[in-house]
């Protein structure tokens, strides 16, 4: 049976993807008075796949821990997204080097709210002596994901020309998910292997 406490982290998890779309939304113009259904539809459906991952993790050990991994990942992206979205439309940026910076804001965010997901809820870290160390690697997988992530999504941004029928905010969270993209395989490699490995 699912235990209590993964079943109040995905919902948790879900609804922090939820708070965020809003804000992502919000910034690309498609805003509506029906965004409040976001806020129960997609922690239903993220424990929905959560359930069906738990299923299936019973005879293939790994998918469980991947799934925890992915549902933190989404939660992060969404963190990501909507502090740069939200940032983006208070400033009217959407390009440049305050991109850069706001992405760069962003990014570090997500960071820290991966840190605990991941070690105390995804990889079940317990406490040990060596918890500087352990901060320490976090912090140097996700400066190299941080490097990885801003660079992609600062060269698809800034270096390719937006194509015709996409506007430029749209382009900005293009540019953003591929950075996203790239920083998630390099952060799931380190923080199973090197930070969070047994």
């Amino acid at each position: 049976m699912l235990k209590r406490s993964d079943t109040i982290s995905v919902l948790v998890l879900g609804e922090i993807i939820a708070i965020f779309l809003i804000f992502i939304l919000k910034n690309l113009g498609y805003f509506s008075n029906l965004l409040w259904l976001t806020l129960i539809i997609l922690p239903l459906l993220a424990l929905l796949a959560f359930f069906i991952a738990y299923f299936i993790g019973k005879k293939i050990l790994v998918i469980l821990q991947l799934a925890k991994f992915v549902i933190v990942g989404l939660a992060n992206t969404a963190v990501d997204f909507g502090i740069l979205n939200l940032l983006m439309l208070s400033a009217n940026v959407v390009s440049g080097g305050l991109y850069s910076v706001f992405k760069g804001i962003s990014f570090c965010a997500a960071v820290v709210h991966s840190y605990f997901w991941n070690k105390h809820w995804t990889f079940q870290k317990k406490q040990n002596k060596e918890t500087g160390k352990e901060f320490l690697q976090f912090f140097v997988v996700s400066l190299i994901g941080l490097a990885i992530n801003v660079s992609i999504a600062s060269l698809i941004v800034n270096y390719i020309s937006v194509p015709g029928t996409i506007s430029a905010k749209i382009w900005a969270n293009i540019g953003a998910a591929g950075g996203s993209i790239g920083g998630l395989a390099w952060n799931f490699l380190g923080y199973k292997f090197i930070v969070f490995k047994k």
